[in-house]
C-alpha cells in the first residue's frame, strides 16, 4: 500500500470541474489582481466565521505582518509567544523589530501555556500571539482575561486551524486580529500562496486594507508605511470553489482523526493527540509522540508511509533567534515535545484500511 500525506490531486478530482471553471473564468477576464472575486471571497469568508471583517492577503506570512504592523508593533516592543510554532510567528515580530519573548507549552495541547504567560508580561509588552497548534486553539478564556487584565492586544495565528472552534466560536473571530494561511496543504487550501486577515474592529480593518496596498488612501496617495500583500484573484476563485465543500471535508478530518484514535489508543509507547472538550480541532495534522523517533520514521518510510516533523527545533534554539539569549533547557516542555512529535499522513480522504495498515505498521 502506497499512502499520500495530503493527497492534493484526489481533493483536486473531486472538486475540478468547479476549480477549473473559476480559474479559467478569470484568466479570461484577465482582472488577475483585485478582481470581482476577491471580495466575493471576503464575503463568504465573513459568513462562514461570523465575523465583521475578512481581508485576503498573499500568504499567512503577509498575515501575520499585516495584523502586527496595524497595532504598531515597533522596534522595543515585546510579544509574547510560543517557541513550539512555524518560524512565521515570531519571525514577524523580530522582522518589525519587536522583540519575540517565548512562554512554554502545555505537554498536552502543545499550544501554549497560558498560565505561564503573566509572568513574561513586563512593561515593554504589547501583544499575545497564541498560535492554534495542528488545528487547536489555544486556553482563549484565560488569554483573553489576561489581555484584558494588562491592556495586551492579541493575535490569533490561524495558520492550521479555520473552521475550528473554542467554546462553540471559530477561533478565528477571536482575539483582537486572527490570521490564517491557504497554503495548498492547509485545511483549507488555494493553488499556491494565500491568507487572510479577521477582525471584528472596524478601525483596524480599515488600517489593514490600506496597509495591503503599500499603505494606500486612495490611488497614489499613501497614509502608512504599507506592503504588496494582495491575494491573487485566481487564488481567490480556487477558494470560493473550495469553501463550498469545506465543512464537509472538515467533518471528514475529524472522522479520520477519530480513527487513527481508535486505532492507535492500545498502542503502547504512542502520545495521541488530545483536544480539549471546549475546542475543535481543524486537524492540520495528526501528530503523535514517540520515542526513537527517527528508526520509527525510517521503518514507515520503508512501507511507503510517508510523515513528517511538526516541529524539530524549538525557535528559542534557532539560529537567527540566538540574540535572544536563550539556551537549551530554557522551555524544556517544547524541547522534549519536538524531539518525539511525529505527524502522521493526515487528509479528508484517508480511508479505514490506510489508517489500519499505518497503525499495524507502527
Amino acid at each position: 500500500m502506497k499512502i499520500d500525506f495530503a493527497n492534493l490531486a484526489y481533493q483536486h478530482n473531486l472538486y475540478k470541474d468547479e476549480i477549473e471553471s473559476a480559474i479559467l473564468k478569470v484568466a479570461r477576464n484577465c482582472n488577475f489582481i483585485m478582481g470581482d472575486e476577491i471580495n466575493m471571497l471576503e464575503n463568504k469568508l465573513q459568513d462562514y466565521l461570523k465575523v465583521k471583517h475578512a481581508i485576503s492577503c498573499a500568504n499567512g506570512t503577509d498575515a501575520l505582518l499585516l495584523a502586527l504592523m496595524a497595532l504598531d508593533i515597533k522596534h522595543g516592543d515585546e510579544v509574547i509567544t510560543t517557541p513550539f510554532t512555524f518560524i512565521a510567528t515570531a519571525e514577524m515580530i523580530a522582522l518589525l523589530g519587536g522583540k519575540p519573548v517565548f512562554v512554554d507549552i502545555d505537554e498536552r495541547t502543545y499550544n501554549i501555556d497560558a498560565s505561564k504567560i503573566e509572568a513574561a508580561i513586563t512593561s515593554k509588552t504589547k501583544a499575545i500571539v497564541p498560535v492554534s497548534l495542528y488545528g487547536q486553539p489555544a486556553d482563549m478564556d484565560m488569554i483573553s482575561e489576561i489581555a484584558k487584565k494588562n491592556s495586551l492586544k492579541v493575535i490569533v495565528d490561524g495558520a492550521q486551524s479555520f473552521g475550528a472552534t473554542f467554546n462553540g466560536i471559530k477561533d478565528l473571530a477571536l482575539g483582537d486580529i486572527a490570521t490564517t494561511s491557504f497554503f495548498p496543504a492547509k485545511p483549507l487550501g488555494c493553488y499556491g500562496d494565500g491568507g487572510a486577515i479577521f477582525t471584528n474592529n472596524d478601525i483596524l480593518a480599515e488600517k489593514i486594507r490600506s496597509l495591503r496596498v503599500h499603505g494606500q488612501s486612495k490611488r497614489y496617495h499613501h497614509k502608512y508605511i504599507g506592503i504588496g500583500g494582495r491575494l491573487d484573484t485566481i487564488q481567490a476563485a480556487v477558494l470560493i470553489a473550495k469553501l463550498e465543500h469545506y465543512e464537509k471535508d472538515l467533518k471528514l478530518r475529524q472522522q479520520v482523526a477519530a480513527n487513527y484514535t481508535k486505532a492507535l489508543k492500545d498502542k503502547k509507547n504512542i502520545v495521541l493527540p488530545y483536544i480539549e472538550n471546549r475546542a475543535t480541532s481543524a486537524w492540520a495534522q495528526y501528530s503523535i509522540r514517540i520515542e526513537d523517533r527517527n528508526i520509527v520514521q525510517e521503518k514507515l518510510k520503508e512501507k511507503n508511509i510517508p510523515t513528517a516533523i511538526h516541529y524539530p527545533m524549538p525557535l528559542h534554539l534557532q539560529e537567527c533567534f540566538k540574540y535572544l539569549g536563550y539556551k537549551e533547557g530554557d522551555f524544556k516542555v517544547a524541547e522534549k515535545v519536538s524531539n518525539e512529535i511525529l505527524s502522521l499522513p493526515m487528509n479528508p480522504y484517508l480511508c479505514y484500511e490506510e489508517i489500519e495498515y499505518i497503525s499495524n505498521a507502527l
